[in-house]
């Protein structure tokens, strides 16, 4: 097999294993990025190999708070449309090499190895599809990747929606958690989600539509 074909194949299998380190990843991060947005004290992030992971910020005032927790749900699908609209216009490699930028900025805040090894490991095979794949092997992982995240995002609401309907756990759920900082409800909360879900299957949708 020619050495091109290999470096195409290889390139199509990462998103095999990178997407789900990458979707946790998403779903972190943004908690991260919106607390600093607010002048909130960024203490750490934490990621593990099982897809779990925590943020601990400090901050005052109810704004804020519900700003930074709001994330963590839409925001992957938010990264999701990006990154499918990247790989069906042909910006597949600039994408990549955005999100490989802000995973080695994410080692400022990182504060377990394991941490580290998903975001250098997320980052090297970003920089690898970009340097020695093929734009199409390029692209097919971005828009792999870019559709794991939007269904990861639909997956996961569902999931809180469960936690929270779910008898004598409502205290489990991001939606409840919100809404008592808040005093907003948390039916709202479970709405917000969703719109900003829909909205980036919407760009999704869209970018595809456009492309053909």
């Amino acid at each position: 097999m020619p050495a091109a074909a290999v470096r195409e194949r290889a390139a199509e299998l990462l998103p095999a294993w990178w997407d789900r380190l990458a979707a946790e990843f998403a779903r972190v991060e943004p908690h991260a990025f919106a607390a600093l947005s607010t002048g909130q004290r960024l203490q750490g992030i934490e990621l593990r190999f099982d897809h779990s992971g925590q943020v601990r910020s400090l901050g005052r005032g109810r704004a804020s708070a519900a700003w930074t927790g709001f994330w963590g749900y839409p925001a992957p699908a938010v990264a999701g449309a990006a990154l499918t609209a990247a790989a069906l216009t042909g910006w597949a490699p600039a994408a990549l090499s955005v999100s490989a930028l802000v995973l080695l900025a994410a080692l400022l805040f990182i504060r377990n190895l394991q941490g580290a090894v998903i975001a250098v490991g997320c980052a090297a095979s970003a920089v690898l599809l970009v340097w020695f794949s093929t734009p199409r092997a390029a692209a097919v992982a971005c828009l792999v990747l870019g559709l794991a995240l939007l269904v990861g995002a639909v997956r996961d609401w569902f999931k809180v929606l469960r936690v929270h309907l779910r008898p004598g756990t409502p205290h489990a759920s991001d939606a409840w958690i919100l809404a008592r900082r808040t005093r907003f409800p948390a039916a709202g909360w479970l709405a917000l989600f969703a719109a900003v879900i829909a909205a980036g299957w919407a760009g999704a949708v869209l970018a595809y539509l456009h492309s053909v």
